[in-house]
């Protein structure tokens, strides 16, 4: 009889590296670790994946049935709603056991025979990761321009494809751009974005077809490190707009779609803190702006006259309402708000401004907005889910205030909406701010501090983590699971000035709602210490490494998915990509205010000699976001002066990028790998 012999555990060697700022000495003995091109970096990481690997070798049964319970929620044999664009209705398929879509149209009717675009099964072939970035059809419905990155690391290719040839433009491929990819109306001129050293999409170039990239014209350039550039059409078609944006501020140019020899012309010029969004109708742009009006407001101003000072409010900032976006069409604006935390969609004829909401199912809810290409129509489509209800797409005629379901989301093993509760709850801070708690249990399972409870959360950037579905979270629900999601400060669900709470000198509040959230929970008897799990990713990687450094002793597992855990040293360093950007949400460490802020609180730098709890930290060795050497320091510090023998796993996936598997299965193996992960430290291992 053989013993299964136990993993060995990585020990990262110290190789110290002095940094010297404002006076002071920082020690980082892993350093080394970002040198992408040693090998001993590649061997150590290889060496972390097989440490976790061994680690979960008991789990390797549970990981597959859990995998066959998320495959079986999808049904994989599918198409999406038809869109109708000029004379053709597109759409998309997937095929069963196919990782990835296909795209697809027809003429005039959906009873015409089928005609393939671009199936992204066979452009996968060969590679162990596809993403496919831009998908632009030409004007004429002739030409399919379409981006793809084969790494993860968002860098992307641009080929165009001859529709009614089926051939590609072999000599016209375009490396290196970004995914922003417009056309011009006269079908034979595209737009597209570069990148500059830091990965940051600075420059529009102009292609004409039959010509090669090295002749493409470049028709803009952002000088300003902290801004990005993107481009996009107005739904009218007349505009092409280059917008130049920081985490703060904004500049539009735009430049008429029918001339596309013509120079780009200021909308008006960027100041700091005003955001401004433009769009088009008739004589008129519709501009989206915080100008005076933190949760934004709606102005209008002539085409011809688009200097700030001629300016006019069409709509008036709401209290407690945070207007997200608007979509315009000939005679109606869509809006799409968060009122008092839920979102709404609210519409307004613009010639009268008569205005109303549309009434959804349930107003704990995800809105999302879909293709709407046709300028001139009185239906709205969009997506609709909640904690709930699985995936919907719903037009709204606008004019007779109807509301319709197109389709929802099947689940073909079988899923009754009536089994499941959710909610909203809040948990107060020693502040006196109120955070939201989305939550999501089977109505079968009575309150009980021994339920496993998961608690996600992100807060940052403003972004609005929304209470939409997931078929993936059943394994966990049916297993006795609570499902929570903390708004905390730093996102926007409660507004502007949620955001502004949780970002720069006041960071700290967004790990501490978190923190609030997790002991009320425990107060609630939802749940307790030894059964509370946490997870987030990216900067809410950052949320969980800070949380775990404040109180280890209030979790029993984290999963900490592409953390952005090195802050000061990231932050420090102006030639990484983002970096310079990102001053605006975290800080400048030059200035001394800041590196001691950010020092107070980052991960990597707050790790001590103590215990903490189980922990599952994912990377991506071609992230250009959240480099891999971070989390993998991160690791290496925790495993050097932890004083628990709880689990400490390490998994870099070596062919993605920040955005994990691109494959529909692959991506399925991470989430069932992640959750066998928490029912194994949690003792439940059927």
């Amino acid at each position: 009889m053989t013993t299964k012999r136990a993993p060995q555990l990585p020990i990262a060697k110290k190789q110290t590296k002095v940094t010297e700022a404002h006076g002071g000495k920082r020690y980082d003995d892993y350093f080394w670790l970002q040198k992408r091109d040693d090998p001993e970096v590649r061997a150590h990481l290889e060496a972390e994946n097989q440490y976790t690997e061994g680690s979960l070798q008991d789990t390797v049964a549970l990981q597959e049935t859990i995998f066959n319970e998320l495959k079986a929620r999808i049904k994989e044999a599918d198409t999406t709603v038809p869109t109708q664009d000029g004379d053709y209705y597109y759409y998309e398929q997937t095929f069963a056991d196919k990782q990835y879509r296909a795209y697809y149209r027809k003429l005039k009717s959906l009873e015409a025979p089928a005609e393939l675009l671009l199936d992204c099964n066979e452009l996968a072939k060969g590679h162990s990761y596809f993403f496919l970035g831009a998908f632009a059809i030409s004007p004429d419905h002739r030409y399919l321009a379409y981006s793809v990155d084969y790494t993860g690391a968002e860098s992307f290719t641009t080929y165009v494809k001859d529709l009614e040839s089926g051939e590609l433009f072999s000599n016209e491929i375009i490396k290196e751009t970004y995914d922003d990819i417009v056309w011009a109306n006269d079908s034979a001129t595209l737009y597209y974005t570069r990148m500059d050293a830091t990965r940051r999409p600075y420059q529009v170039w102009q292609h004409r077809l039959g010509q090669e990239p090295q002749q493409d014209l470049q028709l803009f350039e952002e000088a300003d490190c902290a801004f990005y550039v993107g481009i996009s059409k107005a739904k009218s078609k007349k505009y092409i707009f280059f917008n130049s944006h920081s985490k703060t501020s904004s500049e539009v140019y735009y430049m008429d779609a029918d001339r596309p020899s013509a120079k780009p012309e200021l909308v008006t010029k960027r100041r700091q803190d005003v955001e401004y969004h433009v769009f088009h109708n008739g004589e008129e742009f519709y501009i989206l702006t915080n100008d005076a009006a933190k949760d934004f407001r709606v102005m209008v101003t002539p085409v011809n006259n688009t200097a700030k000072e001629h300016w006019a409010e069409f709509l008036p900032a709401r209290r407690q309402t945070m207007i997200d976006d608007i979509e315009l069409f000939k005679d109606f604006m869509a809006i799409y708000k968060l009122k008092e935390g839920f979102n709404k969609v609210e519409i307004v004829h613009l010639a009268s401004k008569q205005s109303h909401e549309v009434s959804l199912p349930d107003p704990i809810c995800e809105i999302g907005q879909t293709a709407n290409p046709q300028f001139n129509s009185q239906t709205l489509r969009f997506h609709y889910s909640s904690l709930t209800t699985p995936k919907s797409v719903y037009e709204y005629d606008m004019q007779k205030q109807q509301l319709t379901l197109r389709k929802q989301d099947e689940i073909p093993s079988g899923y009754d909406a009536n089994n499941y509760v959710s909610k909203r709850v809040y948990a107060e801070q020693s502040d006196g701010s109120k955070i939201p708690i989305s939550l999501l249990y089977r109505k079968d399972v009575a309150k009980d501090s021994n339920n496993p409870l998961y608690l996600h959360a992100y807060g940052s950037y403003g972004y609005s983590t929304q209470p939409a579905f997931s078929s993936y979270r059943l394994s966990l629900l049916d297993r006795g699971f609570t499902f929570a999601m903390a708004h905390i400060r730093g996102g926007g669900e409660m507004g502007r000035s949620w955001y502004e709470q949780g970002k720069l000198l006041k960071k700290r509040n967004s790990f501490e709602d978190f923190i609030a959230c997790a002991e009320h929970l425990i107060q609630q008897g939802y749940t307790s210490r030894e059964r509370l799990c946490i997870k987030g990713g990216s900067a809410g990687g950052l949320l969980m490494g800070a949380v775990v450094n404040m109180r280890p002793d209030l979790f029993k597992a984290v999963v900490a998915s592409v953390p952005f855990v090195d802050v000061l040293n990231t932050m420090s360093d102006p030639n990484l990509p983002l970096t310079i950007a990102e001053y605006e949400e975290w800080g400048n460490p030059a200035k001394r205010e800041y590196y001691d802020y950010i020092e107070s609180y980052s991960p990597y730098d707050n790790v001590a000699a103590k215990a903490y709890p189980h922990m599952l930290v994912i990377a991506g060795w071609n992230d250009p976001r959240v480099s891999y050497w971070e989390p993998a320091k991160w690791v290496a510090k925790l495993r050097a002066l932890k004083t628990d023998n709880n689990l400490l796993l390490l998994k870099t996936d070596m062919d993605v990028g920040h955005r994990g598997a691109s494959g529909r299965f692959d991506y399925l193996k991470e989430i069932a790998l992640e959750q066998a992960f928490l029912l194994k430290v949690l003792g439940l291992t059927k």
